[in-house]
C-alpha cells in the first residue's frame, strides 16, 4: 500500500493483513458524548485552523534501570504535527514555559492552549505568562482524557510503536530515539484525517543536471 501515491485500500484489509503478520491491530474506540451546557451550546472547542489550538501533555516511561522519566509532548490539533518534546527525569513549570517561549519565536503562538489540570499547567506562573501572551487556556475536567482527544490519540500511538518496543539504556539515548520518531511522525508518517498525507511533509527540492 502506498498512499503517497493515493492508493485506496479497504480498513478491514488492512486489518487482515496486520493479524496475519502479527500486528497489534487497534480496538475500535467506542462513540462518546460531546459535552453540553443546560442551554444546548457546546462546550468542547473545535480545531478550525493551523494554530487556533495546541494541546499538551505528560507521558511517563522508564529507563533500562528502572528510573523513570517525563515526556511533555505539545501538538497543533488542527494539522497533527508534534511541535515539539521535553524528555527529562523532571520537568518544571518554568520548563515548560521555556519549552512554549521557544515554539512561540519558531511558529507563533497559538490562540488556545487546551491541557489537564496537572501542576505543570495551572501553575500561577504558566497562566499568568500564557495571559500576558493572549493565549487563552482550556483545561479538561479531571478524569476526562477524552476530552484532550487529540494528543490522547498522538500520545497512544507513539507508546503502541515506540516506547512499548524499545529498551532505552539511557536518558540520552531515550530522547534521540524519541526525536526520530517525532521526525518520522511529522514528515513520513500517512495520517487519514489528512488525506494520507503527514502533518509536515518535509520539502524535498528537485535538482536539475545540465
Amino acid at each position: 500500500m502506498n498512499n503517497e501515491q493515493g492508493w485506496q485500500v479497504n480498513h478491514k484489509r488492512v486489518e487482515r493483513i496486520w493479524r496475519k503478520e502479527g500486528l497489534k491491530v487497534p480496538k475500535k474506540q467506542p462513540k462518546r458524548g460531546r459535552l453540553w451546557l443546560n442551554d444546548g451550546s457546546c462546550i468542547r472547542l473545535r480545531p478550525e485552523y493551523k494554530d487556533h489550538v495546541w494541546s499538551y501533555d505528560f507521558m511517563i516511561d522508564r529507563t533500562a534501570n528502572g528510573r523513570a522519566f517525563k515526556i511533555l509532548t505539545i501538538i497543533d490539533e488542527y494539522t497533527r504535527e508534534c511541535l515539539g518534546m521535553v524528555v527529562k527525569r523532571r520537568i518544571t513549570s518554568q520548563e515548560v514555559i521555556d519549552k512554549l517561549f521557544e515554539l512561540f519565536i519558531l511558529r507563533g503562538i497559538p490562540e488556545h492552549i487546551r491541557s489537564d489540570n496537572g501542576p505543570e499547567f495551572t501553575s500561577k506562573a504558566v497562566r499568568k505568562w500564557l495571559s500576558r501572551l493572549g493565549v487563552k487556556t482550556l483545561f479538561i475536567e479531571p478524569g476526562s482524557p477524552w476530552e484532550n482527544g487529540y494528543i490522547e490519540s498522538f500520545n497512544g500511538k507513539m507508546r503502541d510503536e515506540l516506547l512499548n518496543l524499545e529498551i532505552f539504556t539511557t536518558l540520552r539515548e531515550a530522547k534521540v530515539l524519541i526525536e526520530h520518531w517525532r521526525r518520522e511522525y511529522n514528515r513520513v508518517r500517512p495520517y487519514s484525517a489528512k488525506n494520507y498525507r503527514p502533518p509536515a511533509p518535509e520539502a524535498i527540492l528537485s535538482v536539475v543536471v545540465t
